[in-house]
């Protein structure tokens, strides 16, 4: 029945303005909106929305993965664009000082914020 459905993931915001400049300036993605929310066009004509709501609490896990060829270049130019990346020393999630994760056991990784506080990642993929 859904088999041949278009879905489509969405997540949520607390201040859609911040979200629109940071999905739309400072990571450069084309995005529209549409009746208070927020559609982010993504490569390959794949598209997620973002939707207000008061009560927002961020997502505890990574909700949109970007695949990059370099993600130390990809760290570098968002940094330089005003991103943070998060550093993390834990038994099981080691990265080093710019936020990113080299674990064998996975792709090369590094995750940031937007500014409601969901988590993203620029992941290199083999």
């Amino acid at each position: 029945m859904l088999k041949d459905s278009r879905a489509f993931s969405g997540f949520s915001v607390d201040d859609m303005s911040k979200a629109i400049t940071f999905y739309g300036k400072t990571l450069g993605l084309d995005v529209s909106e549409n009746e208070d929310m927020l559609t982010l066009h993504l490569a390959g004509g794949h598209q997620v929305l973002a939707y207000p709501k008061p009560d927002h609490r961020p997502a505890s896990f990574t909700i949109l993965n970007f695949p990059v060829p370099d993600v130390a270049k990809a760290v570098s130019e968002l940094t330089r664009r005003g991103v943070s990346f998060e550093v993390y020393d834990l038994p099981d999630l080691k990265t080093d000082e710019r936020g990113i994760s080299r674990d064998p056991r996975g792709p090369t990784i590094a995750w940031f914020k937007d500014p409601a506080g969901n988590i993203l990642s620029v992941l290199q993929m083999a």
